[in-house]
């Protein structure tokens, strides 16, 4: 059903690239989810968006949210290093049992694992500016993405209309009846079987793009099974053939366009609009292969995760109210 995440059976061949796996599942939730948050939406989701009780359906539904599944194990990795400093300081300076009678320390001699906050009041400003520079990057190939992809909806309808509105049989070399010309007569199905190979070729396009900007085992075989069924065999066994299948479709339509009887500066202006589709091709493969500048996303990275796992120490003593400060372990897991 639209909106919801089924849940996520690994396969165990393949090879984990979480580096925090603290539950060893072969592929993160987080990875293999992500083919389910294409959203897109309509009328009633803009409504269910709006609604005066999202607040509380978000809230309800923490305990399922995706993003929290995806950062289970670093959250996990913090948490473990306040349960550390809860354990190591008890050691260190004595501790509460259940019956709140205090304890020297076990071992003596053991520094006190700690850190003052002002290291994070000090750092916390830059930290911020590399989240933000990141998470505008991020919007901003996304939404670039998007433009693209509503960039190739427009131009396929653009050269569909034009396909259809300047099919014209007898003007191909003037552009228009000569004075006094009869006007040639239209065989309504060679007229539709012409249109609909251009209609076809332009959806093999947007498929084929899809496809190429998809992983093999997500896609092919659904992709082929499309392509099969709205293609002729012939072309459509090509287009499966090909080693770039976008291009191998802006040929086809080419080709269909070429088929269509008009004047050649009307199958010119169809052809510019063609020519858009490799632009958004490329652009498309230029998001798909760019990602943000690995040093500065390794840089924020390892800052985010050093300032995460630091955060128990520096908060530690804030929480001596508590038996053993044992408030410290949810109070890091719900900040990180």
């Amino acid at each position: 059903p639209s909106g919801q995440v089924p849940s996520v059976v690994a396969p165990s061949s393949a090879e984990s690239n979480t580096a925090l796996n603290i539950f060893s599942e072969d592929i993160p939730y987080g990875e293999e989810s992500r083919k389910y948050r294409r959203t897109v939406y309509d009328f009633d989701a803009w409504k269910k968006h709006r609604s005066q009780d999202r607040f509380w359906r978000n809230m309800s539904t923490i305990a399922s949210s995706g993003i929290y599944r995806g950062l289970l194990n670093e959250v996990g990795a913090v948490s473990a290093v306040a349960a550390l400093a809860i354990v190591w300081n008890g050691l260190a300076n004595g501790f509460t049992d259940f019956d709140g009678v205090t304890h020297e320390a076990i071992i003596n001699g053991l520094p006190k694992l700690t850190l003052p906050m002002s290291v994070f009041t000090v750092t916390s400003p830059s930290l911020g500016l590399l989240l933000v520079f990141r998470t505008n990057a991020s919007y901003e190939r996304w939404d670039g993405a998007r433009k693209m992809w509503g960039l190739m909806i427009n131009r396929s309808r653009d050269v569909v209309r034009m396909g259809a509105q300047w099919y014209a049989p007898g003007t191909e070399k003037s552009g228009f009846l000569e004075e006094g010309a009869p006007l040639a007569e239209i065989d309504e199905e060679v007229k539709a079987e012409k249109l609909n190979r251009l209609s076809k070729s332009v959806w093999s396009f947007s498929r084929a793009l899809a496809r190429h900007l998809t992983p093999p085992d997500e896609d092919e075989e659904q992709f082929q099974k499309d392509v099969r069924e709205r293609l002729e065999p012939t072309q459509a066994e090509a287009l499966i053939a090909s080693d770039h299948r976008p291009n191998r479709a802006m040929y086809d339509i080419g080709c269909a366009i070429n088929d269509l009887p008009m004047h050649f500066m009307r199958r010119n202006q169809m052809d510019l609009d063609v020519a858009h589709f490799e632009d958004i091709s490329g652009g498309c493969e230029r998001i798909f292969g760019t990602p943000v500048p690995l040093v500065y996303s390794r840089h924020t990275a390892r800052y985010l995760t050093a300032y995460l796992l630091m955060l128990p120490l520096g908060l530690y003593s804030g929480f001596g109210d508590s038996w053993n400060h044992i408030a410290l372990v949810p109070s890091v897991a719900a900040i990180s």
